[in-house]
C-alpha cells in the first residue's frame, strides 16, 4: 500500500550540495546531510532554524521561562507553568513573544508578568523573532510546510525550496503482528548485539509499556543504548519522590499501595499483610519508614534527600543540584511543596548528561527523522497521534500537516524499517496510529485489516506444558475432597480457582471480622458464664486490635459500635436457642480460637466447629454450630439472603452468576449421617441488626434464614396430611377457605387423578393436567364459584413455591453427581488434559466474586 516516498539523505544532499546553508525541519536530518558533506565548509551546513539562532545546542525554553517565574514573583507553579506554556505555544504559532494579549480570555496577572519576564531571557525564540539568517547566504528551505510560523519568520527574504518527498511510492513493508508487548521486545532485543547496536534506532512512544521493556531488556543484554528514560523517568528518583508522597499518606495507607517502594528498599511483605495499614504492621523492617513518614514535615528536601540516600546506599547528586535550582533544597517538605515538585517533573523535561553510544531510542511523537541502519517501530497504534493544543491561535490544518509529514518521514527512516505490533490486547483490537488514514486508501480498523503477518516467539505450547517446554512426567496428586468455597470459585471461574490455589491472596477485614464473629460464637456455646457485659467490652477491644490494620482510623467508632451489636445479637440468639446436647455426636477436637485464647479457655463442645472430610461424598468442610440432630446453623457477617434466592444461586442445570452451594452441600454431608430425616439449615446473618439493637427493637427472626431439606419428592410432600394443614392454616385467604370446605381424603385424590408436575413455574403447574384437574374437581366439590377456581391457583402457587425454597431427594442426589463430574473435570485440568477456562458454567464469570482478577488475561492471546 504505497504512498510518496522520501528522498534519502544521499539524494537529498544532491539536490542541497551546491547550497551555502541549508534549513531542515528536524536535527536528526541535518545531520544525515551533514554527514554527506564531502568539502571544507565555514560554518553550519544543514541545521534546523532553533538550532542556528540558539548558535548551540539549544535548552527547553519554558522550563528556563518557568524557573525564570517562580524565582522572581510569588504566583503558584501551575499558574506560572500554563501562562508560560500558553504564550511559547502563541509564539510560536504568530512570531511575537506578546501575541498572547490579542486573546483575552488567556491573559491574566500572572500571563503578564510571564511576558516581561521571558522578554528579558536570551533564547532561540527571541532571536528567532529579531532576527534573520544573513541574506548574502545562498539559502535553501527543506519542506518548509514542516517549519512553524516563528522558524518561517527567521528565514531570510529570498530563499530556495526543497521537496522531502518525491512522486515515486514507498511500498509500505507489512506489520509484524506479536502476541504481546513482551513478545515484541524479545524479537527486538534477539535481533541487536553490542556490536550492530550503533546501526540500529527504536522509535516508540515513550509513555507507552514498550519504554521500560525495551530499556530493562538492553540494560539485561548489556546492549548500550541512549535517548532513552530521562531525568524523572530515572528509577532512583522516581522512588525518592514516591517516598515523600507515601509520607504524607497518613496512617490510613495500606501495604498494597507502597509495594514497590518496600520492594525497591528490600522490605520483604507477607502477601496476607497486604490490605493492612504500614503505620499499624509490627514489622522491624518498616520501622523506618514508618518513622520517616512521622519526622517528614521536620525534614528539609535536603535533609530528607540526604536519609533516603543513606537508606537507599546511594547519591543522588543530580537531584540535589535540581532541588537548589528550584530554590527549595532548604525548605520543608511539606505536601503542598511535594505536589509542586512532581508537577514540575512530570511537566518540564530536565536536562540530563548522556553518553550517545549504542542503540538510538525516539520517541514517536518528538522525532521525525532516524539516521540508523536498522529501525524498529513498536507499536504504531493510536497513541502515536500528536493530540493537537485546542488553543485559537493554533492554525489546526497546518498542525495536522507538519504532524502527517513528520510521521510520514519517520516511517521511511533507515535502510531497513521494521513494523512490530499488536492486533489486539486485553480481547479488544488495537487501532493503528490515526495518519495511516491519510497515508493508505484503505478501510480498517485493527493492523491485521492490513498487510500484515503473524509472528510466535516460542513454538506452539502443547497442551499441559504452559510455556512450550518439553512436558515433565509427574502426574500430580488427585483432588480427593472439595470444599464449598472452592466449589463455588470454581463453577464461577475454574481458572480463578487454580491462582486461588496456587497465589496467597492478602488478609481482608471482612474476612477477619467473620472470623472473630465465629470465634465468639463458639466461645459462648461452651462458656457462657464468662460473658457479661464487661467481657463484651473486652471482646470488642480485642476484635479492634485485630481488625485495626485493615481499616480506616475513622471507621473505628462505627466498627465499635458494629461489633457490639454482632455480639448482643449472638448472645440473645443462644440464649433462646441453645443447641441440644452434643452426645450424639462424637467428641470435637476443637481448633484455633482467638477469642478462647486470649481468655485462656478451650473450645471443645462436640457441636460447635465441626471439621468434617468425606471421601465417598468427595467434600469437606466445617460447621459452625450442630443444633440439633437434625438441624444445622451457619453464622454469617454479610447481608441477609432469602430462602428462594439461597435455592437459585445452588441451581446445578442452569447455574446463576452468584453460584453458592453452601446449603445444599452441607445438607448432602448431614443427610449421609442421619438418613431419611427431614433436616435444616439455617444461616445466621449477625449483623443484619445491627441498626435495630441501636434502636432497641430488634426481631431475631429478621437476622434468621432457614432451607429446609426433605427426604422424598415434591410431589410424595405436597400430598401429604401435614402438608394439607400446613395449606389450610398458612395458604392465602381463598386457599383457606376451599380447603376447609373438602377433606384430606378429598385433596389426596387429586394427586390420584393427575400427576402433578415438579416445577418451580407456578403458570406451568397451572396450566397443566394436574392443574386443570384440581379445578375441574373441586368446582365440582364445592361449586361453580370464582373463589374456587381462584383458591386452587394459590394452592398450586403454593407447591411450585415450596419447590423454589427447599430442597428435596432428587436434588441432593443430583448434587452428589454435580460434585464428582466437577472433581472428574478438574483432575482432568489439573493433569493437563485441558486448560482450567476463565468461563465457568453460567459462562463469564461474575467479576466481582474473582479474587485474582488481574491474572485472569481474556481476549485473544
Amino acid at each position: 500500500m504505497p504512498f510518496p516516498r522520501a528522498k534519502s539523505p544521499s539524494k537529498l544532499y544532491d539536490d542541497v550540495a551546491e547550497y551555502d546553508l541549508v534549513i531542515t525541519p528536524d536535527g536528526p536530518l541535518a545531520s544525515a546531510l551533514n554527514r554527506h558533506l564531502d568539502r571544507p565548509h565555514l560554518g553550519p551546513f544543514a541545521i534546523p532554524p532553533r538550532r542556528l539562532a540558539a548558535g548551540r545546542r539549544q535548552e527547553s525554553e519554558d522550563r528556563l521561562a518557568f524557573l525564570g517565574m517562580i524565582g522572581n514573583e510569588d504566583i503558584s507553579w501551575k499558574r506560572c507553568a500554563y501562562a508560560v506554556g500558553n504564550i511559547l505555544q502563541c509564539w510560536e504559532h504568530h512570531g511575537s513573544h506578546d501575541a498572547i494579549f490579542e486573546y483575552d480570555a488567556y491573559v491574566d496577572d500572572a500571563t503578564e508578568r510571564a511576558v516581561e519576564r521571558i522578554a528579558e531571557l536570551e533564547t532561540a525564540s527571541m532571536k528567532l523573532t529579531t532576527e534573520t539568517i544573513d541574506p548574502d547566504l545562498d539559502v535553501v528551505v527543506v519542506e518548509p510546510e514542516m517549519l512553524t510560523q516563528l522558524e518561517r519568520a527567521y528565514l531570510p527574504a529570498g530563499y530556495d525550496t526543497v521537496d522531502l518527498f518525491t512522486n515515486a511510492t514507498f511500498d509500505l513493508p507489512p506489520f509484524r503482528i506479536h502476541d504481546s508487548p513482551t513478545a515484541i521486545v524479545e524479537t527486538v532485543v534477539d535481533a541487536v548485539s553490542e556490536a550492530n547496536a550503533e546501526n540500529v534506532g527504536i522509535v516508540l512512544d515513550q509513555e507507552s509499556e514498550y519504554s521500560p521493556l525495551i530499556e530493562s531488556a538492553l540494560e539485561a543484554a548489556d546492549i548500550p543504548f541512549f535517548g532513552g528514560p530521562g531525568f524523572t523517568d530515572r528509577s532512583d528518583h522516581r522512588l525518592f519522590l514516591h517516598l515523600l508522597r507515601t509520607a504524607h499518606r497518613g496512617t490510613d495507607t495500606r501495604v498494597s499501595e507502597i509495594r514497590s517502594l518496600l520492594t525497591a528498599f528490600d522490605c520483604d511483605v507477607d502477601d496476607r499483610d497486604a490490605d493492612k495499614r504500614l503505620h499499624e504492621l509490627d514489622d522491624g523492617e518498616l520501622s523506618w519508614l514508618i518513622d520517616y513518614s512521622h519526622d517528614i514535615q521536620e525534614y528539609t528536601f535536603a535533609n530528607a534527600l540526604s536519609e533516603f540516600e543513606r537508606r537507599f546506599g546511594d547519591t543522588l547528586d543530580a537531584f540535589r543540584e535540581e532541588l537548589k535550582t528550584l530554590e527549595i533544597a532548604d525548605e520543608f517538605v511539606t505536601e503542598s511543596r511535594v505536589d509542586e515538585l512532581s508537577f514540575y517533573l512530570q511537566t518540564y523535561e530536565v536536562p540530563v548528561d548522556r553518553e550517545n553510544e549504542g542503540v538510538l531510542l525516539a520517541d514517536a511523537k518528538s522525532a521525525s527523522y532516524v539516521g540508523r541502519e536498522v529501525v524498529f517501530y513498536l507499536g504504531l497504534d493510536d497513541r502515536w497521534t500528536h493530540s493537537a493544543p485546542r488553543r485559537p491561535w493554533v492554525d489546526q490544518d497546518a498542525q495536522f500537516t507538519r504532524n502527517l509529514k513528520s510521521f510520514q518521514l519517520l516511517l521511511q527512516s533507515g535502510n531497513q524499517q521494521h513494523y512490530l505490533v499488536q492486533d489486539a490486547t486485553g480481547g479488544s483490537p488495537v487501532t493503528p496510529c490515526l495518519y495511516f488514514e491519510e497515508l493508505l486508501e484503505a478501510d480498517y480498523d485493527r493492523f491485521s485489516d492490513l498487510p500484515a503477518t503473524s509472528h510466535q516467539n516460542r513454538p506452539p505450547a502443547q497442551a499441559g506444558d504452559g510455556f512450550g517446554k518439553e512436558p515433565v512426567n509427574v502426574s500430580p496428586e488427585p483432588v480427593e475432597t472439595i470444599s464449598q468455597s472452592s466449589l463455588n470459585t470454581y463453577v464461577n471461574s475454574p481458572r480463578d480457582y487454580y491462582f486461588s490455589r496456587v497465589v496467597d491472596g492478602p488478609e481482608k477485614a471482612y474476612l477477619t471480622e467473620g472470623s472473630l464473629l465465629h470465634d465468639f460464637a463458639e466461645f459462648y456455646v461452651n462458656h457462657p458464664d464468662v460473658v457479661d457485659e464487661e467481657t463484651l467490652t473486652e471482646i470488642v477491644d480485642l476484635m479492634l486490635d485485630k481488625v485495626r490494620p485493615l481499616v480506616r482510623s475513622v471507621d473505628e467508632r462505627t466498627r465499635r459500635t458494629k461489633y457490639r451489636a454482632s455480639l448482643e445479637t449472638i448472645v440473645s440468639y443462644l440464649d433462646t436457642n441453645p443447641p441440644t446436647d452434643g452426645a450424639f455426636l462424637t467428641p470435637s477436637s476443637g481448633g484455633d480460637n482467638t477469642i478462647a485464647t486470649h481468655f485462656g479457655r478451650d473450645v471443645d463442645s462436640p457441636v460447635t466447629e465441626r471439621r468434617f472430610t468425606d471421601e465417598e461424598l468427595s467434600i469437606n468442610g466445617m460447621i459452625d454450630l450442630v443444633e440439633s440432630p437434625t438441624a444445622l446453623l451457619d453464622y454469617k457477617s454479610g447481608s441477609e439472603n432469602s430462602a428462594t434466592s439461597i435455592v437459585k444461586n445452588a441451581a446445578l442445570a442452569a447455574p446463576t452468576d452468584k453460584p453458592d452451594f453452601q446449603a445444599l452441600f452441607y445438607l448432602t454431608y448431614w443427610r449421609s449421617q442421619t438418613p431419611d430425616e427431614r433436616l435444616s439449615f439455617t444461616f445466621f446473618y449477625v449483623t443484619e441488626l445491627v441498626d435495630d439493637v441501636i434502636a432497641g427493637d430488634a426481631d431475631l427472626d429478621d437476622a434468621l434464614t432457614t432451607v429446609t431439606y426433605y427426604p422424598e419428592s415434591p410431589t410424595a410432600h405436597v400430598q401429604r396430611a401435614e402438608f394439607f394443614e400446613y395449606l389450610r392454616e398458612e395458604g392465602a385467604q381463598k386457599c383457606q377457605k376451599i380447603l376447609s370446605k373438602i377433606d384430606y381424603q378429598t385433596y389426596a385424590a387429586l394427586f390420584d387423578a393427575a400427576p402433578l408436575v415438579e416445577t418451580t413455574d407456578s403458570d406451568e403447574l397451572i396450566e397443566s393436567e394436574f392443574g386443570e384437574t384440581m379445578i375441574s374437581r373441586l368446582e365440582s366439590e364445592i361449586g361453580e364459584f370464582q373463589y374456587v377456581k381462584t383458591g386452587s391457583k394459590q394452592v398450586m402457587r403454593k407447591i411450585a413455591g415450596l419447590q423454589e425454597e427447599a430442597f428435596f431427594k432428587s436434588d441432593l442426589d443430583a448434587f452428589e453427581e454435580f460434585v464428582d463430574e466437577r472433581l472428574t473435570e478438574l483432575n482432568r485440568r489439573r493433569v493437563g488434559d485441558e486448560e482450567f477456562p476463565i468461563e465457568g458454567l453460567a459462562g463469564e464469570p461474575n467479576y466481582r466474586r474473582v479474587d485474582n482478577r488481574d491474572l485472569l488475561l481474556e481476549g485473544e492471546q
